[in-house]
């Protein structure tokens, strides 16, 4: 590019007007106008969540759960596990569980089932960023069936993997949380 850069000034000069000024200068205030906005969003969202900040905080142990994806979780079940009986009622509810549809020995679907939109997307995008870690059980257990199976029904399988852990772990972080507050 050192051989070009005479050339890219060339291109660059005189080409910027008035009309062009304005139109930057409105791109940029639009711009500053949505982070203005998402600030503020953001504070509502703390706020909100502030009741559920034990919760986050054990959610966001998991690897590849961040503090967005924790606070989806939590928003989408309401944070309350006792609604579940088991993990699996939970992963069932959630969509993230194969489908077994078959008969006289052949697999004819495996399709996972319709479920919670929100509460999939957030867990696609945290069993992505934990099946990129390093020498963490979901790692390990990501590349072990994307090498069997492919990598979409390695994801979903990892997605029932931080599910899991997610019924196995609120109730004991409420549980705790209650016996804080009596003990006080």
């Amino acid at each position: 590019m050192r051989s070009k850069i005479p050339a890219l000034t060339e291109a660059l000069t005189g080409m910027f007007g008035e009309h062009h000024a304005f139109m930057v200068r409105l791109h940029l205030d639009r711009i500053d106008q949505l982070a203005r906005t998402i600030t503020v969003l953001t504070e509502q969202i703390d706020t909100a969540m502030e009741p559920f900040r034990a919760a986050r905080e054990a959610l966001s142990t998991i690897p590849g759960v961040s503090t967005l994806v924790a606070d989806v979780i939590i928003a989408e079940t309401g944070g309350d596990m006792s609604a579940f009986p088991t993990a699996a009622h939970l992963a069932s509810w959630a969509g993230v569980c194969p489908g077994s549809n078959e008969s006289a020995g052949r697999v004819k679907s495996t399709r996972i089932m319709p479920g919670n939109k929100y509460l999939k997307g957030a867990l696609g995008i945290a069993a992505m960023a934990a099946s990129r870690g390093r020498s963490t059980y979901v790692s390990v257990k990501y590349k072990r069936i994307a090498i069997r199976r492919g990598r979409v029904k390695a994801i979903v399988a990892i997605e029932h993997v931080i599910l899991t852990a997610t019924w196995h772990m609120l109730p004991t972080v409420r549980f705790t949380r209650i016996l804080a507050r009596t003990s006080t």
